[in-house]
């Protein structure tokens, strides 16, 4: 004996077309669940210090811990839309408070002032899948990915809560600092000031379009109501991001490689450097601050297999550094080169390890201002004896067991916070990372 439905709802035609089984394959199981936690344990030595200011790295030795605990759980609703949650734990702190590095030493943990956890919702999106044509690939199940097929020419819409690292400027060598490096300018380009809250997360509008080798992808997100902080601006239509950026997967010599080009325009009520150093000594960009003011840029990077065991990457990016930076960090140029070594080489086939240096500078206006004893949210040493500042990063992980894996790391700053006046300084971790 049948049942009666309780309700019947006639949808639109556009709407019915979008969720047509035949667009959307239908993929088992139409769930995914996975776990990630991370323990960072990082500690700075004492160097030399001509003189500091609100924002500079103490020159004593200092040491914080950090820690990240998130689930991914997503769902696939009547083969169709797939609904993705993460609440996230976060804790702990970095050394200086996050403060007077430009490339900041910890990719895990953010400017909240509070050390204590907090669980937080990190992504909270809905995706939709429209295939078509052109053969089919298989997707892997993983943290926010439903395992099934889709086809090789594709488009994919994303709307809710999320990080644009997800999406844009991914590197196969160097983008998740729970496994990779650690470092802001070596697991992002530096000069992206992509939209994000303090955490890293906002909510966005995003299209992707996938033709084989090809992808592009192109991105509407809402910014900081003030710069990098926690609360978004509401008002979208005078403060928003936009990205966009196209990918190429190719073969060279046999071996896989990826090259990315990416472009980005940021518009918010943003202070600007040079009305800054026209008013009161010593300058604060925040006076200065109202709607109508940019930031823009660009970034490209690529990742290219060497052999079964070695890759190589690099990343080149720049912006136009006139208003204060909103989102990210205070770089505004930023080249960084790596090399990533699998462990099948030396008998320990699921170990990997990494080097990596990178080379960050600032615009002559964002320069002038900090030589004048301005700050911003990451910056201000009192002073500035301007000098590109320098990193250098190795890491070692360890996979212990399939699900848990342990990695030292050890990173050199020369002219910390771009100052020629202080360090260099040497930093030194071990991350703790589970995930399943």
């Amino acid at each position: 004996m049948g049942t009666r439905p309780l309700l019947k709802i006639r949808l639109p035609a556009a709407l019915t077309l979008l969720l047509t089984p035949s667009l959307c394959a239908a993929w088992d199981p139409p769930y995914t669940l996975h776990f990630q936690s991370t323990v960072i344990d990082q500690a700075s030595d004492r160097f030399h210090s001509a003189y500091s200011g609100p924002n500079s790295l103490p020159s004593r030795q200092t040491s914080a811990v950090s820690l990240t605990s998130t689930l991914f759980y997503g769902v696939r609703v009547a083969k169709g839309p797939e609904l993705f949650y993460n609440p996230e734990i976060t804790g702990g702190q970095g050394i200086g408070h996050a403060t007077g590095l430009a490339g900041y030493s910890n990719g895990e943990i953010f400017r909240v002032g509070d050390p204590k956890p907090t669980l937080t919702t990190a992504r909270l999106f809905v995706r939709q899948t429209i295939n078509l044509g052109g053969g089919s690939q298989a997707i892997e199940d993983g943290a926010n990915q439903i395992s099934g097929r889709a086809d090789d020419r594709r488009l994919v819409l994303t709307a809710g809560k999320f990080s644009l690292a997800d999406y844009f400027d991914n590197n196969r060598y160097a983008t998740d600092p729970r496994t990779q490096f650690l470092n802001w300018a070596i697991m992002d380009a530096g000069a992206w000031d992509y939209p994000a809250d303090t955490r890293g997360y906002t909510w966005s509008l995003m299209s992707e379009y996938h033709d084989g080798p090809w992808t592009g992808r192109a991105a509407a997100s809402a910014v900081s109501l003030q710069a990098n902080s926690l609360q978004l601006d509401r008002r979208v239509g005078r403060s928003n991001g936009f990205n966009a950026e196209v990918d190429r997967d190719y073969d060279a010599a046999g071996r896989k490689g990826t090259a990315r080009f990416l472009v980005f325009l940021n518009q918010a009520q943003m202070g600007s450097y040079d009305q800054a150093l026209s008013g009161p000594q010593p300058p604060d960009v925040t006076k200065t601050r109202a709607y109508g003011r940019t930031k823009y840029g660009l970034a490209a990077n690529f990742d290219q297999e060497l052999s079964d065991w070695m890759g190589v990457f690099a990343r080149l990016s720049w912006n136009d550094g006139r208003n204060e930076t909103w989102n990210y960090t205070e770089i505004d140029r930023s080249l960084a080169l790596g090399l990533d070594f699998r462990g099948a080489r030396w008998d320990r086939p699921n170990d990997e390890a990494g080097i990596a240096g990178v080379v960050s500078g600032l615009s002559a206006q964002h320069r002038e201002y900090l030589q004048a004893g301005g700050s911003g949210f990451m910056l201000g040493d009192g002073a500035l004896d301007y000098a590109p500042e320098t990193i250098f990063e190795a890491y070692y992980r360890i996979q212990i067991h399939k699900y848990v894996a342990l990695s030292p790391d050890y990173q050199f700053f020369l002219n910390p916070g771009d100052n020629a006046a202080r360090g260099p300084v040497q930093v030194g971790a071990v991350r703790f990372h589970v995930q399943f």
